[in-house]
């Protein structure tokens, strides 16, 4: 939000909430408070009690102005009187220089309640100031960061970080890069010099973006939670400090990195004197890295004591050195750019002849689209003023660089237009969940596709290819709980369509539609699922398929399948596997055991497939707290999914007299299913591959017999 939308911030209208933007405006006197006449009229308490509005001593009048404004919005969310809440207002619309409350006020219980207890109000409004001082240093470092890359030289390789879709890679570091490229676009100042504090750039600046923002989502819940009468908001104070912490350990290593550059933009400035003059102010007001690590400590110190309020202010010291260590970084890098106009303009400054030829020669480089556009924001800027001297056209620099100047938020506008309108944002980019695939990786598909597509016809399959987008009631009702992941198609003609979640559904269809009653194929393509995507999952991939539909001999296919299956991944020779394998019947046979409704058997199927990502206490909170299972059931459920082990030996164990699995029809045909597959699989030396494993659970409608999945145990290489 604009100082131009904040000159007035009303609290207490219907819908109304309080923003971390608002409380800066406020705090540092850009805005005045209005109480909405809707919230006075709500406001109808009777005071019966005496109080007195305390404010913590160690508080800045900026932090003291956050503090009464949080305060105000709290009285008018709880059963207040109106004298409290007009009185705080009025004062904070005098726009005093201080803040004293020497007298008890009349107040109600509620009132009373928050007052005393204050402590969590203070540590709300401090944080809403980092809250929105947070969010500006991550565009003003980008573009101070920029500035340097320019002035040193620096090969900017490191800002090619795209965003891979697969997970990988972090969002924010992405960004930062994107925004970084964008700035630095067509620059030939930027050069092939590895400067470590601009490699670090991205990830230190990443790091800022993320943690700002987890700052931002607690303030926009507690800046606007009601207060409970008699409740000290303990859990507040250690939810808001828990977001505090991180972001003071990335203030301190994005100071670190934007003092490196400073240093070394000093270093780089043109002309002898220019250089002694600016050094030597450095020197004096620029804090030092030891300086930040002494208030880091502190503030950490306090947190470690849990002297909450107090460990607020200290991380707002900790960033008032950051943003002056950042704003240094820029005056410098500046200088460096700028240093043969600086020379000519700044009285007392001197240059010799080479000095001149260097500035010469630079004045024949450009700058990056964005870095250029920028640089005359800011020299439109100082230009308005004369300057005299280096220490004067230093000190109006900096004023310029104050964050609570509305000039500034006007630049920090503007930078926001650069970024957003520059030409390069608008090249394309891949949608999440999906990738890209270049000539080496083209390489290894086909290679790949090319082993497996020999195996398949060497056992007799044929090719099939089916359309991308099925009809949706071909699709729906076939995978559980998985259908929300169906991508639906807009209607573009009458027909209800949906992208393709797997190939066999497919396959299903086609067999049906053309009235096969024996058919063995393959089909290699690409599916899609509407999920989020996180490393090792995507929206778009490839499946291979090897189906055989008729009339066979009983495992027969099982067998066969399954016998492809570790053919071919031997084959392709990527890493040591092993085929975990279990029976639907089975799994079935288990939950009636068990004491599973009939009605969740799959929807606890699909608890039960998580089990290779999270563990078994996890999936036993989601069966009993989501899916209503009773804790006696689940834990019964935890004995079956721990058994696992070799084929054979386990086959032997669930099939010993006893066995719970011998009373339940499903169970038996399926123990006796896997023991002719288990035999024929011994018989081609193929058995050492699969492991009988009673945790394997699929909660796909389609499947009724045996199931499996090959896993990779350790690195998988491809050669």
């Amino acid at each position: 939000m604009s100082h131009k939308e904040v000159s007035a911030v009303t609290l207490g209208g219907k819908g109304s909430s309080l923003s971390s933007s608002s409380v800066y405006a406020t705090a540092t006197g850009q805005s005045q408070v209005r109480i909405d006449s809707s919230a006075l009229d709500r406001l109808s308490s009777t005071p019966s009690l005496k109080q007195k509005i305390n404010i913590p001593e160690f508080l800045t009048l900026e932090e003291t102005r956050a503090f009464l404004i949080v305060l105000l919005n709290k009285l008018l969310l709880c059963n207040s009187s109106k004298h409290v809440p007009l009185c705080i207002s009025e004062t904070l619309n005098l726009n005093q220089k201080s803040f004293h409350f020497e007298e008890e006020l009349d107040v109600t219980e509620d009132e009373q309640s928050l007052l005393i207890n204050n402590g969590c109000l203070g540590l709300i409004g401090v944080s809403a100031v980092l809250d929105h001082q947070s969010t500006a240093l991550s565009a003003f470092a980008d573009v101070a960061a920029a500035f340097s890359c320019e002035a040193l030289k620096a090969d900017v390789s490191v800002f090619n970080l795209m965003d891979s879709g697969d997970g990988h890679s972090s969002k924010e570091e992405v960004g930062v890069a994107g925004d970084m490229r964008i700035l630095l676009n067509g620059s030939k100042f930027v050069g092939k010099e590895t400067v470590s504090s601009v490699v670090k750039i991205p990830k230190i600046h990443g790091i800022i973006r993320e943690k700002a923002k987890s700052v931002h989502s607690r303030m926009r819940v507690e800046l606007n939670s009601g207060h409970k009468l008699g409740k000290i908001e303990l859990g507040s104070e250690h939810t808001v400090c828990n977001v505090l912490l991180p972001l003071a350990m990335a203030l301190r290593e994005l100071g670190d990195c934007s003092f490196a550059r400073a240093q070394s933009n000093l270093l780089a400035i043109g002309g002898d004197d220019l250089k002694s003059k600016i050094g030597e102010i450095f020197g004096k007001e620029c804090p030092t890295d030891a300086r930040l690590l002494s208030s880091f400590n502190e503030s950490f110190n306090l947190y470690s004591g849990k002297v909450y309020d107090k460990f607020a202010h200290e991380i707002n010291v900790l960033f008032a050195l950051v943003w002056k260590i950042v704003a240094w970084e820029l005056v410098t890098a500046y200088a460096v750019l700028e240093a043969g106009e600086l020379n000519e303009k700044i009285r007392g400054a001197t240059e010799n002849g080479e000095n001149s030829k260097v500035e010469k020669k630079k004045k024949k480089a450009v700058l990056g689209k964005g870095t250029s556009s920028i640089l005359q924001l800011i020299k439109d800027r100082l230009q308005s003023e004369k300057k005299s001297d280096v220490e004067t056209w230093v000190a109006d620099f900096l004023l310029f660089l104050d964050l609570a100047r509305p000039e500034f938020n006007e630049f920090l506008l503007k930078v926001k237009d650069v970024v957003e309108s520059n030409e390069s944002r608008r090249l394309p980019k891949i949608p999440k969940g999906t990738r890209d695939f270049a000539k080496e990786q083209m390489t290894i598909r086909k290679k790949a596709f090319s082993v497996i597509e020999e195996v398949f016809e060497r056992h007799g399959a044929t090719a099939l290819d089916t359309p991308v987008f099925e009809l949706r009631e071909t699709l729906m009702g076939k995978y559980g709980e998985d259908s929300k992941l169906i991508y639906d198609l807009a209607d573009q003609g009458g027909e209800l369509c949906s992208l393709r979640y797997d190939l066999t559904v497919p396959f299903a269809r086609f067999v049906a539609m053309n009235g096969l009653t024996s058919l063995k194929r393959y089909q290699i393509a690409k599916v899609y699922r509407r999920d989020n995507p996180s490393k090792g999952r995507y929206r778009e991939f490839y499946q291979c398929d090897f189906d055989i539909a008729g009339p066979a001999e009983k495992m027969a296919p099982d067998f066969e399948v399954v016998r492809i299956l570790t053919e071919l991944l031997d084959e392709l020779n990527i890493g040591d596997f092993e085929v975990k394998l279990n029976h639907r019947k089975l799994l079935d046979g288990m939950m009636q055991i068990c004491g599973v409704p009939p009605e969740k058997f799959r929807t606890i199927c699909s608890s039960i497939d998580k089990l290779d990502k999270q563990s078994f206490e996890q999936i036993r909170k989601e069966m009993v707290e989501e899916k209503g299972l009773t804790a006696e059931t689940a834990d019964r459920i935890g004995t079956f999914v721990k058994e696992k082990g070799h084929p054979l030996t386990l086959l032997s164990k669930l099939k010993q007299e006893g066995s719970a699995f011998l009373e339940n029809a499903g169970s038996v045909d399926a123990l006796n299913d896997l023991e002719i597959l288990f035999k024929a699989l011994d018989k081609s030396k193929r058995l050492d591959k699969v492991v009988f494993d009673l945790s394997l659970a699929r909660g796909l409608d389609y499947y009724t017999g045996v199931i499996f999945e090959a896993v990779f145990k350790g690195g998988a290489q491809l050669v």
